[in-house]
């Protein structure tokens, strides 16, 4: 069982850091076509996009965007 350790962090490490990359990117493409709305880059955006991967991001920019409507 220990020697599976290593591979969930790894796992949660990689999806994290695809996550932020991802995160932002897609800010970047949202400000350039002129929309003022973009997740933030801390703790618990890593976090989500560590335990959720890409459908922890799409739910960070769902929130985001629902509240500004």
């Amino acid at each position: 069982m220990q020697e599976g350790r290593p591979g969930i962090i790894v796992n949660f490490l990689i999806r994290a850091l695809v996550g932020m990359a991802l995160v932002f990117f897609v800010n970047e493409f949202i400000s350039s076509r002129g929309i003022d709305v973009g997740v933030g880059i801390n703790a618990v955006t890593f976090l989500t996009s560590g335990t959720l991967g890409i459908p922890g991001v799409a739910l960070l920019y769902g929130i985001v965007f629902y509240q500004i409507l």
